[in-house]
């Protein structure tokens, strides 16, 4: 007996590798964001995308880069902590693409968002939002299924 392929094997998927955002614990003080970025521009790695959550004593700050394999490196040379995570990237647009659409087919099909935040650089001069989901392949079938644009790392590295 055959089984029926499920719509979402049928859909298209983006060529490309996907993005991969890296997160970092940092102390709780004065200027730590900006040793992190800096140590990241000396290297020539753009930060495009950020989300700083602040606690008492750490901060948890995500970073989409334009080199996430350099950053993981240097952060293992420097001794940095940090964990490497498969994020969807979607590109939004007025109207029938906006954030509303956006989300709407993720609940239709059951997908859990565990964080959103918007990405500074604008490849296309479109807004464009991070999305962690618990099942960012998924997450990424339905949302181009619905019409909308997935990036890739290689449609953010410059």
């Amino acid at each position: 007996m055959s089984e029926t392929p499920s719509p979402l094997s049928e859909m298209e998927t983006p060529s490309g590798t996907a993005v991969r955002q890296l997160s970092v614990f940092l102390q709780n003080r004065v200027g730590a964001l900006l040793a992190l970025v800096r140590l990241l521009r000396d290297r020539h790695i753009e930060v495009l995308g950020l989300s700083v959550q602040d606690s008492t004593e750490m901060t948890l700050v995500r970073l989409i880069l334009s080199d996430p394999d350099t950053a993981g490196t240097l952060f293992m040379e420097k001794g940095i902590p940090h964990v490497s995570l498969d994020v969807v990237v979607v590109e939004l647009r007025e109207g029938e693409h906006d954030l509303t659409h956006a989300l709407a087919p993720l609940v239709a099909a059951e997908v859990n968002i565990h964080f959103i935040y918007p990405l500074m650089a604008r490849p296309r001069a479109h807004p464009v939002m991070v999305l962690q989901c618990d099942d960012g392949e998924v997450g990424g079938s339905v949302l181009m299924a619905a019409g909308f644009r997935v990036l890739m790392q290689e449609d953010l590295s410059r």
